[in-house]
């Protein structure tokens, strides 16, 4: 009976000392996450927020894939359109100089978490997925492109245990996502001249667990007649990658615009 209260008692102060070193850590990125009021007398310096150096690698994800094969049109698979439009990517940045890699690179099945932790492996990367729409109505149609509304970041992966920082890990989406989905969205707009539907967040899987800059792109509706008259023709499906390729290059000019006039104007610097 004695050894069992003293397991009891050890097994009860072993949850405590848990409990309390995770309420230690709980309350030390809590408090990190305070602004802090500068000392009375003196006035808070604001320094330009800083850009992310210009990436080294694309990830390409074409969307689906093996016994998922997305949305269907008679013979015409969403699988295969992605694809075939992430090849035409892929050659045209190699044609810029920028390295590329693709979360699946044949006809095969590659889960979405398994996409999202190839992504995160990478540094200096930004993400491109791939995808055709599909709705119940026959009548919609154009372009959209997508960014997470909550996306992770390199520090919410211990914090996301703690429910009640959530809202503070992920009150606004990430910068660089719209800024990328915004390009994307202009060039596909301009090269197709498809409807645009604009840029709007969401939490596709594929985008929101990811670190870097990332995107889900919707190229044209395959439930519309007009949209997949279009998609049939390799022509069509050529600009849109030609679109996906001129938003990647303004988004990396854009940063290294970024980069020169901070560089410039940071006062560190002087």
């Amino acid at each position: 009976m004695f050894d069992r209260r003293s397991r009891i008692r050890q097994t009860i102060g072993n949850i405590l000392a848990l409990a309390g070193l995770l309420l230690m850590i709980a309350s030390f990125v809590w408090l990190e996450r305070i602004p802090r009021e500068p000392p009375p007398g003196k006035t808070r310096v604001t320094h330009p927020p800083s850009a992310p150096k210009p990436f080294a690698l694309v990830i390409l994800d074409p969307g689906h894939g093996g016994q998922d094969s997305g949305a269907i049109c008679g013979g015409m698979l969403e699988k295969d359109l992605t694809l075939d439009v992430a090849r035409r990517i892929e050659r045209l940045l190699a044609g810029d100089g920028i390295a590329t890699v693709m979360t699946r690179v044949g006809d095969s099945y590659v889960s979405l978490a398994d996409r999202a932790a190839l992504a995160n492996r990478v540094r200096d990367s930004i993400l491109i997925s791939i995808h055709f729409n599909e709705d119940n109505r026959a009548v919609s149609t154009g372009v959209e492109t997508y960014y997470a509304a909550h996306q992770i970041t390199v520090g919410s992966f211990v914090a996301s245990w703690l429910p009640f920082l959530w809202r503070a890990l992920s009150q606004s989406p990430n910068f660089e996502s719209q800024s990328l989905a915004g390009f994307i969205q202009e060039a596909l707009v301009a090269r197709t001249r498809a409807i645009d539907r604009g840029t709007k967040a969401s939490q596709f899987f594929v985008i929101a667990n990811v670190t870097c800059p990332a995107v889900l792109v919707e190229g044209g509706f395959l439930t519309n007649k007009e949209d997949i008259s279009k998609l049939a023709s390799e022509d069509y499906r050529e600009e849109i990658a030609a679109a996906v390729n001129d938003g990647i290059l303004r988004y990396r000019d854009a940063l290294k615009q970024r980069q020169s006039t901070i560089a410039v104007t940071d006062p560190k610097q002087h």
